[in-house]
């Protein structure tokens, strides 16, 4: 298994780890509910170095990101980043990510760890006009500093402004003694906070500085457990589980960040046009549990009749509402909020009512 900059100390502080997208990550540490309640009342560290990054660079740069990815990035301004996705020819989404507009004509994309090596094929294959590419995913590392609290550990670190930095904006920087870091507002968790990229070899010097600035608030290593249940609290898909190659971005409630603008012939447009005009067959919606149980990946959703309606795609126990929540796919007429719906655990029909995300507000 690959490992990043802090697996050993993953290792020492006990973390359970398991393998997750070819690296050995750690999943808990203390517990992921415990975990996710540090993130939500004061702070915590995740290491996501796992994830993959890609510099697109040159007077082709536009046109290339114009032709992969489903938002308009012609408006993106520098220091801004934006939400977007790929779409393959039949308007499924090949990865979710984010763009960031690092310099003119410099831009870094970073990808979800499980498509590093799928992303970089498909830049490849559409990059007929030539945009200068570069895989930079095994010389960087990322940390995520999240909760209420990140951003008062943070600022004693580095003499840069964080509460400047809006929601989808980065500023370069000095970090806990360590120049050209990344300093990004585009949290995962709901629970505010600030990404940090970096070169591997910095990793230890800022991973001591942050826990050291953090002491006083509680600061704790959090697993990818945790990092799942506070997106899933917040709405926020998982590619795997909410996001395939077979759902497009229509489906995925992502119309937002597919733009039929004119400078925009992106892969996949047609198709996401036509299925637009005639209506999408089934939709993301997110849900709650009535009655008392767990909704998992996989299981049935259902109407009052029994009928079959779509699919759990992501479930858990919401450790803040202490109740079922998960999102699935249904067929459109059951997606309204306020919907009643029915997971299928076993032999038994657990009623639950569509929501509108966030979860936890």
């Amino acid at each position: 298994m690959k490992t990043t900059p802090f697996t050993e100390l993953h290792i020492g502080l006990g973390a359970k780890m398991h393998e997750f997208a070819g690296y050995n990550m750690p999943i808990e540490y203390t517990g992921i509910i415990d975990e996710h309640m540090t993130v939500v009342n004061a702070a915590g560290v995740f290491d996501v170095s796992h994830m993959g990054e890609f510099w697109v660079k040159g007077p082709k740069a536009v046109e290339f990101l114009q032709r992969v990815t489903s938002n308009d990035v012609s408006g993106l301004k520098e220091g801004k980043a934006q939400y977007t996705c790929f779409v393959n020819e039949s308007g499924g989404i090949v990865d979710d990510f984010i763009v960031y507009h690092y310099e003119p004509e410099k831009y870094l994309l970073v990808v979800n760890a499980a498509n590093i090596e799928k992303d970089w094929a498909w830049c490849q294959k559409w990059n007929t006009m030539g945009a200068e590419l570069e895989n930079a995913s095994a010389h960087m590392a990322q940390l995520a500093i999240q909760g209420p609290k990140a951003i008062e550990i943070m600022q004693k670190l580095t003499k840069e402004n964080l509460s400047d930095i809006p929601f989808y904006a980065f500023s370069v920087g000095t970090f806990g003694g360590v120049e050209n870091v990344i300093i990004s507002n585009t949290g995962y968790t709901g629970a505010g906070g600030f990404e940090l990229y970096f070169y591997p070899e910095h990793g230890r010097k800022i991973w001591n500085a942050i826990f050291e600035a953090g002491a006083e608030f509680g600061i704790k290593p959090i697993g990818l457990g945790a990092r799942d249940t506070l997106r899933l609290e917040m709405g926020y898909c998982l590619y795997g589980n909410d996001l395939d190659d077979t759902t497009t971005p229509l489906q995925a409630g992502l119309g937002w960040i597919t733009k039929f603008v004119d400078n925009k012939p992106f892969v996949g447009r047609e198709v996401l046009e036509k299925e637009k005009a005639e209506g999408i067959s089934r939709k993301l919606c997110c849900f709650e549990l009535v009655d008392k149980g767990i909704p998992r990946q996989g299981y049935e959703i259902v109407n009052v009749g029994n009928e079959v309606i779509g699919k759990v795609t992501s479930g858990t126990i919401s450790p803040v509402l202490k109740v079922g929540i998960g999102m699935g796919y249904v067929k459109p007429e059951f997606a309204k909020p306020g919907t009643e719906i029915y997971i299928k655990v076993r032999n038994r029909n657990l009623k639950a009512n569509v929501i509108k995300a966030p979860f936890r507000k």
